[in-house]
Order: C-alpha cells, then structure tokens, then sequence
C-alpha cells in the first residue's frame, strides 16, 4: 500500500515522558517512522542486527554512529549498516525520518528498552 503525506508537520506528535515513533508504512522489507522528540529524549546506543536510514527533517541533536558522535542539524543524512552502533539524543525539539531494514525483531529492541529504562543514553 502506498502512502502520501504532503507535510512531515501534519504526522508530527511529541510525548512528555519519551520520544514518539510515528509509523508511517511497514512491510515485510521495510519500516518508516517519524521520531519526534523533545529536548533531552533519546534513543539508547545499541547495535541491532538491521540496517538505518535516518534523515533530519527539523531540529539539532547527537548521532552516536559506529561509536562516533556527530552533530546533526536539519538536512542531516546518516546511513547505518547492521551491526553498528547507533543512538540518537535531541537538544531540541527534534523531528527525524527513520527507515529500517528489515523491520526490527524483539530481540532488537532489548537494548533500547533496558536503555530508557535506566535512562541512559550511552
């Protein structure tokens, strides 16, 4: 199924306690999302066994990618292959178009969720 949105604004939905994935479209190949985060939200460094595309579309943070930090702004491009380790943190409101390949498994998301959980970034 294709989908259209005119504006990434239209889908984009912040939380208070965490940062938000939006999904956007998934199949079995593929899945797109639309992060917003609020200044000081994060996703954990962690190494998932799926490939990253990640563009920003609105704000300023930190990309954790293969162990380096790079600063990210509006127009920021970064691919990740699998295996590598990623993280993302917001120093302002921050909205990033993420597309995963395949679709992350549960066992994907262990590190991720143990890192929110303790609130660790890296």
């Amino acid at each position: 199924m294709a989908i259209f949105i005119e504006s990434y604004k239209q889908s984009a939905a912040f939380r208070s306690e965490k940062f938000n994935p939006i999904m956007l479209a998934l199949n079995e190949r593929a899945k797109v999302i639309e992060a917003c985060f609020e200044p000081g939200q994060f996703i954990p460094v962690h190494q998932p066994g799926v490939d990253l595309t990640l563009v920003v579309m609105e704000g300023e943070g930190a990309l954790v990618a293969d162990g380096q930090e790079h600063r990210i702004t509006p127009g920021a491009v970064a691919f990740i292959p699998a295996g590598e380790s990623r993280g993302l943190k917001a120093d302002t409101r921050l909205i990033v178009l993420h597309v995963v390949t395949p679709p992350p498994s549960d066992a994907d998301h262990t590190q991720v969720m143990a890192g929110l959980a303790k609130g660790a970034w890296k």
